[in-house]
């Protein structure tokens, strides 16, 4: 990796500001009711403790407009890492000011601190370089291990690099870097991407970049019908983005010219998306793509699609995987998903998967053992795919 590690770097004694993605969801007693997050940055903190320093963890959470709420304090996050780490996390009250500096000041080798929610500021999100220079006075050295976070230039990401070196990437950065740097760079063929989920806008970059990479994309999902559409193809009540339908063409001639094959479902489930949406109870119907009817709207793809994408999941040796190829949450609409997990997990192939509804299709498929990487990181993940520059990598200290 050509960004500085955590593992290059002196801790001893040092106050080390390691920026981490606690943006978990909890529920009305307060209870985190998915830590995954907090277990995914557990390694480089517990790398810092045993390597004695003094640690202080930032974070933000939900969307509290840049001022503090107590509904978005991170006393739970707190509460769930000390449990996890076996002793005791300290919540600042704030994440600058006279009180934290002195918390700071106190800390042991080996202590971890955690700010209290970066966003209760303004100039965390506006990048303000004074509120990025007061969090860098608290720190002799900064660690980004927060990758969900690393397309957003805000002051805990970016800002606060111009004011402390090194800057080094956690272990779960460098994870996430690592396993997609390999896939766009030199991925071991054939390279399957599978792209789902609802709009073409949201995967326009990602689809551009991986038609210099891949050998096969295929796509499912509502975005399918706008490329259907595209063709001609009557799409019914289904989700399309007609101001998109020019671009789908354009990017079915691109992949033709690459020789990439761009391959769309054969076959899908539908409903009567009228009488659905007065109410009223609907029984779905396999047909091909081409027979949609004027009142349906398409949910999920069909058995023939799936048999399709599993045979070219199977002959893979690297996949991505990002959206769900249909209506995940609302079965009968979640089983084209759901074979996908299954595939990809039985591919054999070195396999990535991001994305929230991929994601929970891995874990409630009890599949997420058997994939080789899941990204912590949803636009970051999409951002990196398309071969955009993340500021909060950008802003890492290169290796020298």
């Amino acid at each position: 990796m050509a960004k500085l590690s955590i593992s290059d770097l002196d801790l001893a004694d040092k106050r080390v500001f390691m920026r981490v993605d606690f943006n978990v969801p909890f529920d009305e007693n307060n209870v985190i009711t998915d830590d995954t997050r907090i277990r995914a940055a557990l390694p480089t903190i517990q790398y810092a403790i045993e390597n004695g320093a003094k640690l202080i963890l930032a974070s933000h959470l939900g969307r509290p407009k840049g001022k503090p709420d107590p509904k978005f304090s991170l006393a739970p996050a707190v509460k769930r890492l000390s449990e996890l780490l076996g002793k005791e996390v300290k919540l600042a009250p704030d994440s600058i000011g006279e009180e934290v500096q002195t918390m700071v000041d106190a800390m042991q080798a080996g202590d971890v601190l955690m700010l209290e929610n970066m966003r209760f500021h303004e100039g965390e999100e506006k990048n303000d370089a004074d509120y990025a220079r007061q969090l860098a006075e608290l720190a002799d050295v900064y660690v980004n291990d927060a990758f969900g976070t690393a397309h957003r230039a805000h002051a805990s990401t970016e800002g606060i690099t111009h004011f402390v070196k090194p800057a080094a990437a956690g272990f779960l950065m460098e994870k996430e870097l690592r396993y997609m740097g390999q896939a766009l760079e030199s991925p071991e063929r054939p390279f399957v991407v599978i792209l789902g989920g609802a709009k073409v806008s949201d995967k326009i970059g990602v689809i551009e970049n991986l038609l210099k990479s891949a050998d096969t994309i295929l796509i499912g999902g509502a975005m399918a019908y706008t490329f259907l559409k595209a063709q001609g193809a009557q799409t019914g009540r289904s989700l399309v983005e007609d101001d998109k339908r020019e671009l789908a063409l354009s990017l079915l001639k691109r992949a033709a010219l690459s020789h990439v094959k761009l391959i769309l479902p054969d076959d899908n489930l539908v409903v009567d998306k009228e009488a659905r949406d007065r109410g009223e109870t609907v029984k779905p119907r396999l047909c091909s793509v081409h027979d949609i009817q004027k009142h349906e709207a398409g949910l999920d793809i069909g058995q023939a699609t799936i048999n399709q994408f599993s045979e070219k999941i199977k002959e893979a040796k690297t996949i991505i995987w990002n959206g769900p190829m249909g209506m995940f949450e609302a079965p009968p609409f979640d089983t084209g998903t759901r074979a996908i997990a299954e595939a990809v997990a039985s591919s054999g192939a070195m396999t990535i998967v991001g994305g929230g509804d991929s994601v929970a299709a891995v874990t409630e498929a009890g599949v997420a053992d058997r994939i080789t990487h899941i990204s912590t990181g949803g636009g970051a993940s999409l951002e990196f795919l398309a071969g955009d520059t993340l500021p909060g990598v950008a802003a890492l200290s290169d290796k020298v």
